[in-house]
């Protein structure tokens, strides 16, 4: 059985609620990343945010980055699977949920992130070609 633990990208950093879009693109360039998940005051998920929002959400509405924050940007229930769970079960909840990106949680702690990279790496070409065909439907 593999586990998204053995899957993921370790290292996974918060971001908290209260930051600023602006610092949070800094962050997820430092970082050669493309999304942070969003911590609330109690080191709990609260969302995930993607460059795409900042840009997407915030700069091409003309908004300006330095004011909003990640926390204003948090919509819906975030998305999350324990670190020991089944490669099958990151599958299931990243098709059904459309996501493409998955916060690994253990003992209630961030340990990583799946990403499509994540996947590719790990599952054969059918599970990935499968994989895609659900997350990226339109529904």
């Amino acid at each position: 059985m593999t586990t998204a633990g053995e899957i993921m990208h370790a290292g996974a950093q918060w971001i908290p609620a209260t930051e600023t879009l602006d610092r949070a693109a800094q962050l997820m360039a430092r970082l050669g990343v493309g999304a942070l998940p969003i911590s609330d005051t109690d080191q709990r998920l609260c969302g995930i945010l993607t460059d795409r929002d900042i840009v997407v959400g915030c700069v091409a509405k003309g908004h300006d980055p330095a004011r909003i924050t990640a926390g204003d940007m948090a919509q819906g229930t975030p998305r999350w699977i324990d670190a020991g769970a089944d490669v099958s079960e990151v599958l299931d909840e990243m098709q059904s949920h459309q996501i493409r990106r998955l916060p690994v949680i253990k003992d209630k702690k961030l340990v990583g992130m799946i990403s499509e990279a994540d996947l590719a790496r790990h599952l054969s070409e059918e599970q990935i070609a499968l994989w895609a065909e659900k997350v990226y439907a339109r529904g």
